[in-house]
Order: structure tokens, then sequence, then C-alpha cells
């Protein structure tokens, strides 16, 4: 096992790179996963290294595309960086997150679930002007985001490389495809939307609004506990009422089911005193699910495909957290009682705080220990209290 940067209180975390240290974790001991892995060339984590050449070296790289931009050209140091998200191709990005799920399906467990959430980017130059490299002591500024853009210029991600300007990548559905491709299971794609997205300086297109979630699991029958989430029913007194569905003559008389449905009836067109469904045994109808279809559940409706969860802003200096509501309700769904949850990309360990309150245990991997520190204290745990490496 790899020695934890912190394990107290149900929570462990792991310091390095996600496959690495994924690698030596048990088989089948985690029960479900919800993860964000850092997008393709949108930002950079600063965990970026130089090693070799002169250590007093302020290091630059050449600004010409031709000469390696991982090499500091006044003194040869080398530049190494684990991070995802950098990598120069759309290619290179997919063929990394593929061996990351390759070490997931490992330690998933057979009922095991995996909800990945993956924003796009478009085919573009990032934008920004020279700046200074993006120091440690950044990560606490509210400025911190400022030389971003630059400093993946500078790690030569060319989003431009693949496609012509202005083509929407398309990111997740490529991972999505990769990954089904590599033999798991792709169960939903859920549209995240944002009601209170940022606002974009486009009028050339629409602002983008939504960012995907896909569930994938590696066996066909896997724990999922739809009752768990459930909406509630807008009228659950509706249930007790003998609700019928309409045919084709509800349209024309709509009235009159319409003043049946104010005297308390809820009825459609012709099929006032009729039996449902007369003509087949009774629960034969629309069976998708093998069970006996009903209007309603006494449980709620099913919360369906299109989450609208409003985004929450974070104070630290994390720039890419999920709103709680996400993994909380992920959780909540497909992790038993008493499970496991994990996240390879825990960044400010949204999912560890979702897992806490509903008392699961959790696993979070990062390749910045700052982020480890932001986690902690959203947890409520001090970095330095028992459990926590020296």
């Amino acid at each position: 096992m790899p020695q934890p940067y912190f394990h107290n209180h149900g929570i462990t975390l792991y310091t390095g790179d996600a496959t690495t240290v994924m690698a030596r974790l048990p088989e089948r001991s985690v029960d479900c996963v919800v993860t964000s892995p850092p997008y393709w060339g949108l930002r950079d984590y600063g965990t970026g290294r130089w090693t070799g050449g002169d250590p007093t070296c302020a290091h630059q790289v050449p600004a010409q595309r031709h000469l390696n931009r991982q090499r500091c050209h006044r003194c040869g140091a080398r530049r190494e960086d684990q991070q995802h998200g950098l990598e120069p191709t759309p290619q290179d990005y997919i063929d990394r997150l593929l061996a990351v799920f390759s070490e997931l399906a490992r330690v998933l467990a057979d009922t095991g679930t995996v909800w990945l959430n993956l924003g796009d980017s478009y085919s573009a130059e990032p934008p920004g002007k020279a700046a200074e490299p993006m120091r440690a002591s950044t990560l606490s500024g509210r400025g911190a985001a400022a030389p971003l853009r630059e400093s993946v210029r500078r790690a030569d991600v060319r989003r431009t490389r693949s496609l012509p300007r202005k083509n929407l990548v398309g990111m997740p559905w490529r991972v999505a495809f990769a990954l089904q491709a590599d033999g798991w299971i792709l169960r939903n794609a859920i549209v995240w939307h944002k009601p209170n997205a940022m606002p974009e300086s486009v009028r050339d297109r629409l602002s983008n609004r939504y960012e995907m979630v896909f569930l994938l699991t590696t066996q066909q029958r896997y724990f999922f506990n739809l009752d768990a989430i459930r909406e509630p029913l807008a009228r659950p007194e509706a249930l007790g009422e003998g609700i019928v569905i309409g045919g084709q003559n509800k349209g024309r008389d709509g009235g009159i089911g319409a003043t049946e449905r104010r005297r308390g009836r809820s009825i459609y067109g012709k099929y006032d005193h009729a039996e449902p469904f007369a003509s087949r045994p009774h629960g034969q109808a629309m069976r998708p699910t093998g069970t006996r279809h009903t209007t309603g559940h006494p449980h709620g409706k099913n919360p369906g495909d299109v989450w609208s969860i409003a985004t929450r802003p974070l104070r630290e200096a994390h720039f890419a957290a999920f709103p709680i509501d996400l993994p909380h309700r992920c959780i909540t769904a497909s992790c038993p009682d008493g499970g496991t949850v994990l996240d390879p990309f825990s960044g400010a360990a949204t999912t560890g705080i979702a897992a806490r309150q509903l008392g699961r245990s959790y696993i979070g991997i990062d390749l910045n220990p700052e982020f480890h520190d932001i986690g902690l204290r959203r947890l409520g745990l001090d970095p330095a209290s028992e459990g926590a490496a020296a």
C-alpha cells in the first residue's frame, strides 16, 4: 500500500499520479467512483517541476514552436509534469485517461459504478500575453487564475493542431467512446445543466450551459438504488386516483377531461369510465424494466438524465470544483451503505465531502498536496492532525 498523505476519520488521501497510486491499491476495494479529471487544454494546475540544469536559473522555454518547449533554453533543465490536461493532442489526453480507467477497472468492485464528469473546449489557441511562471504562492491568491492560459500555451498545448479553429472538440464523447471500445459499459450520458453558468463573450455561437456526466460500469449487473434519488411527485395524492392514459381522441375531448379533472378525477378523453388497457392482460403494456408499468411511483419520479444543478463558488484556489450536489446524488444512488468512494482526481475533495456526509469512506488522489490541504480544511479536518504525513 502507498503511504497516505492523510488517513483518519474515514478519509484517506494520497499524493501522486492517479495511475501510479491506484496500481498499489487492492483489487475490488472501491464501490463507487465520482471524478472530474482536468479538462484538456484549459488549465495548468502548477504541478510542473524543473530537473537538472542550473537550480538558480529562472528557467524559460523557447518561444519558437519547432523547438523543445519542455527544456529551458538558458540552462537545459527539463520540465517534468504528470498532470492530466496538458497533453499535446486530444488522442494523447484520451490515451492517458484510458490508462487511469484500466486501473479503475481493477480496483472497482464487480457491482461498482463510475461517474465521469467532463467538459469540452474549442480548437483555439489559448489567449494571453507572456506572463511569469505561476508560483506556488499564487495558489492562495485571488488572482491565481491570471497566468494560467499563458502557462497552457507554454506547455505546447495547441488546440488547433488537430482541428481547424473554432471547432468544438467533442472531448467528452471522444473519451466515452474510447472507454466503450475498451470494454466499459456506458449506461447513461447525463447532461449537467448549469442555470448560473458563466457568461461567455461570444457573438457567433450560443454560450455553453452544460457539461456531461457519464455513468459507466464493468458489469451488466451493478448496485443502483433509484428510489434513493427519486424526485417528489408534483401531486402525490394522484397515486390513489386511478390515473388513466388517454388515446387518440384526448385532444378533441380534452375539455371534458379537464372538467373531470377539476372535479377530482384524473382521466383523459374517451377513456372516461373505461377500464385501462382493457384489450390486454393487466400489466402487459409498457414494461421496459420487466416490471408492471405504473403511471406513478410512491417514492417519486425518476430524475432523468438532465440534471439542473447550479455551480457554487469556491473561495480557495482550486479552480474547477463541481458543486457538492453532483457527487452527493451519484453516491446516494450507487454506493451501498458503508461503502468506499474514490476520486482519482480529488482536487478540493468535493467528492470526499459528499461521501462523508453520506457515511461512506473516501479515498482521494491528487498530484498537488496543497489541494489536499484545501480539501481537509473544507472537511473540517486539520492537515497536521494525527494521520497526516509528516
